[in-house]
């Protein structure tokens, strides 16, 4: 691991970007969008719409150059004022070419989506420590770089050029990681969990350590020392804004670096458990087991059976 806490997350979370398209607009339009056991992002290229976001109870309205993220397995509805009937976004064409879908025939709207897919494990991990939906405006400080994204996203799709598909995937993973620093310098709004740790600045420091070396067996002096505390200052800060104790955040980390050992490959589970701090082998799956809820080799067998997905 990196010593990054993000960037391991993102990556033990399996995070991988799908540009899905877009679509122009008039009139009264509306179009479903899915998440699934991932995350959308949406991005206002011109004009506005209204946002509806899972059961229709929670709704914002998007304006050009904001862009938003769904964070519900039941997706959203994206559509005009007026709302009609949506369209499924599995019936829409896209043109093959700009990966765009036409709703009427003007272009007053033009907005573009990304898919965030996750792991069936860790991600859900990352979905419980972000809100249901995360807008960033476009007359925040971030908006620049997010617009500039976007519009390179625009372009490749447009130009249609060798490496698009490559370029695009990329462009929507950078795109999905700067809303995620946008969150994490508000963190204070964020829910308890760990990226709002992540956005502390006090505790930040402990969960690099942890992230940098997850197998040294850390103790809370040392953690509480990075932050500049005292043990129980540090500890029920810790609790407070991560949702666990620090050793159990440890815990927690290094069963979901061993699950993704396991479902990456071959490994014998004597390396994995030293991978990740436990000399017997036994007590690793025995830890995994309370944990994760099955034992290491259950594991491996259900994820094999499933395709590893």
């Amino acid at each position: 691991m990196s010593g990054d806490p993000l960037s391991d997350a993102l990556a033990v979370a399996d995070a991988r970007s799908v540009f899905t398209g877009g679509i122009t607009a008039d009139g009264d339009w509306g179009v479903r969008l899915h998440c699934g056991d991932g995350l959308r992002v949406c991005a206002m290229v011109r004009g506005s719409c209204l946002v509806l976001v899972g059961d229709g109870r929670e709704s914002l309205r998007l304006e050009e150059g904001d862009v938003a993220v769904v964070n519900d397995e039941r997706g959203a509805v994206a559509c005009s004022g007026t709302c009609p009937e949506p369209v499924d976004e599995e019936r829409l064409h896209l043109d093959p070419a700009t990966r765009m879908a036409r709703l009427g025939t003007g272009d007053e709207v033009v907005a573009v989506s990304c898919r965030i897919d996750l792991s069936r494990d860790y991600g859900q991990v990352l979905r419980e420590a972000l809100p249901p939906f995360i807008v960033v405006r476009a007359a925040s400080a971030e908006a620049p770089a997010l617009s500039w994204l976007v519009g390179q996203l625009m372009q490749e799709t447009a130009a249609d050029r060798a490496g698009a598909e490559f370029i695009t995937t990329h462009l929507a993973q950078v795109l999905f990681v700067q809303v995620l620093r946008v969150c994490l310098a508000n963190a204070e709004e964020l829910p308890v969990g760990w990226l709002r740790a992540l956005g502390d600045d006090r505790l930040a420091p402990a969960l690099r350590l942890m992230h940098s070396d997850p197998s040294r067996p850390w103790r809370l002096a040392e953690l509480a020392r990075s932050a500049a505390m005292s043990r129980a200052t540090f500890a029920l800060r810790f609790k407070e804004t991560a949702g666990v104790p620090p050793l159990t955040y440890l815990l927690n980390w290094r069963m979901r670096l061993a699950a993704r050992e396991l479902r990456r490959g071959e490994a014998l589970l004597a390396a994995i458990a030293r991978q990740v701090g436990y000399t017997s082998e036994s007590a690793f799956s025995n830890a995994f087991k309370r944990t994760m809820g099955l034992s290491p080799r259950r594991y491996r067998d259900m994820d094999r059976a499933a395709g590893g997905q």
